[in-house]
């Protein structure tokens, strides 16, 4: 198969085009946007595979994949226009399957609601669950049923609590540990098995490799894969290992669904005009291990008292171990849950807008978003999709966009990077 490179006007082979895509400096921007394009079809293929085991799929959505994958092939587009109109539909097609998500856990594990979560183990046999996949945890419940082993969630697992199907199997006993990027010190400490179901694995140490079992997509080396029926030989093993200790570590509140924020929309809106509320602040996203990662943390801390902060994602976890207090009666930080809750505060910005009658970048709101992975490509095609403007992404711009595409980005949506001052850049925001 071959390849013609309107740059270099040569017919290629397969080996060579590789090499061209990319290089060639006309192709470069459709190439960024096509890898854009491929981030995005990647982390929307995560939330659709979560919402289709709870029972939710699309056939617009089916058709979307098939045709955005077929637009990245050899010679199909070259226009610029064309390639950006399509990113901005996988935004589109993201945020009908983040609604499909966000109505299947509903749907399955109940309303969801503010609770407060004990973090840390008590005395006994316990089994760790660390991912996005609520289904697995469903299944491992069913299994340690009329068991003593009890069950903690760990890293984007925690917004689990927030579910009353979930918090009320007396198996569930709370939730262990912080990010995902500190799995190895963690998962060393933790004494019984670890399941792990969806992205965010760090290749286990040795130490605890006989510990993991792995579900779904999800394989590492040494760790053993199962499937739904497979859970009883987790329980198994945590009943044959040393239990867990009587240790509390902390308690925290989640489940600030947007279903919750919502019903607060028109005393939020009222503490708006009033002048008792200026401003709400998105904090959140995909975590790294970064250094620089340290300036979400401060940009958090810089809020004003009269703010809130809505959290989500494992980027929570640079923000929530400090006290914000309370503002109108809540806490100043309201944890919205997973990644792919994300879905919740677009819909609570949306809401604000419809009631105040103005549009979403009219609103007292930035976005300040942490960014990593396939999912983060994804959320934001969504926002940018929806029109918002004046997001702030960071630590760096990712390496697959090209410096004519984030321009363009600048340009129509106002897109930009953190800057190195937290606290200047939160007293530019205030004052925008």
């Amino acid at each position: 198969m071959s390849m013609f490179c309107d740059q270099c006007e040569q017919t290629l082979d397969c080996t060579a085009c590789t090499s061209h895509i990319g290089v060639c400096g006309k192709n470069e921007d459709v190439h960024s946007l096509q890898e854009i394009l491929l981030y995005g079809l990647k982390g929307m293929a995560a939330y659709k595979a979560h919402a289709r085991r709870l029972g939710w799929v699309d056939a617009e959505v089916e058709a979307f994949i098939e045709e955005a994958l077929f637009s990245t092939m050899t010679n199909v587009s070259f226009d610029l226009q064309a390639n950006l109109e399509m990113v901005l539909r996988c935004g589109e097609m993201n945020l009908k399957v983040m609604a499909g998500l966000d109505a299947a856990h509903g749907r399955i594990l109940g309303q969801p609601s503010p609770t407060e979560v004990r973090e840390g183990t008590l005395a006994g046999p316990g089994i760790l669950i660390s991912g996005h996949d609520m289904m697995d945890l469903v299944k491992l419940l069913e299994a340690c049923a009329g068991t003593p082993v009890k069950v903690y969630t760990h890293g984007e697992m925690l917004p689990a609590h927030m579910y009353p199907n979930l918090r009320q199997h007396p198996n569930l006993a709370g939730h262990y540990g912080d990010a995902w990027q500190k799995q190895k010190g963690e998962f060393a400490a933790f004494p019984g098995p670890i399941v792990i179901n969806t992205n965010c694995v760090v290749p286990p140490a040795e130490q605890y490799r006989d510990r993991i079992w792995t579900t779904n997509e999800v394989s590492v080396v040494g760790g053993k894969r199962i499937d739904d029926s497979q859970y009883a030989q987790v329980v198994q093993q945590a009943l044959s290992l040393p239990p867990c200790a009587d240790k509390l570590v902390k308690t925290s509140t989640v489940g600030f669904h947007h279903s919750v924020i919502g019903a607060q929309a028109d005393a939020l809106l009222d503490a708006v005009k009033a002048g008792t509320l200026r401003h709400i602040f998105v904090i959140g996203g995909c975590d790294g291990s970064e250094s620089e990662r340290s300036y979400f943390a401060d940009y958090a801390k810089a809020v004003p008292a009269d703010c809130f902060i809505l959290t989500l994602g494992c980027g929570k976890y640079r923000i929530r171990n400090h006290d914000y207090g309370t503002l109108l009666g809540l806490p100043r930080l309201l944890d919205m849950g997973q990644c792919n809750d994300a879905y919740g505060a677009i819909r609570v910005a949306v809401a604000l807008a419809e009631k105040a009658g103005c549009g979403v970048n009219d609103l007292p709101l930035t976005l300040c978003l942490s960014w990593f992975e396939q999912k983060a490509v994804a959320v934001l095609l969504s926002l940018l999709h929806l029109g918002v403007k004046g997001i702030r992404i960071g630590p760096r711009p990712p390496a697959f966009i090209s410096p004519n595409v984030f321009r363009i980005l600048q340009d129509t949506f106002d897109l930009d990077l953190i800057g190195q001052d937290a606290r200047a850049d939160v007293a530019k925001a205030m004052a925008a």
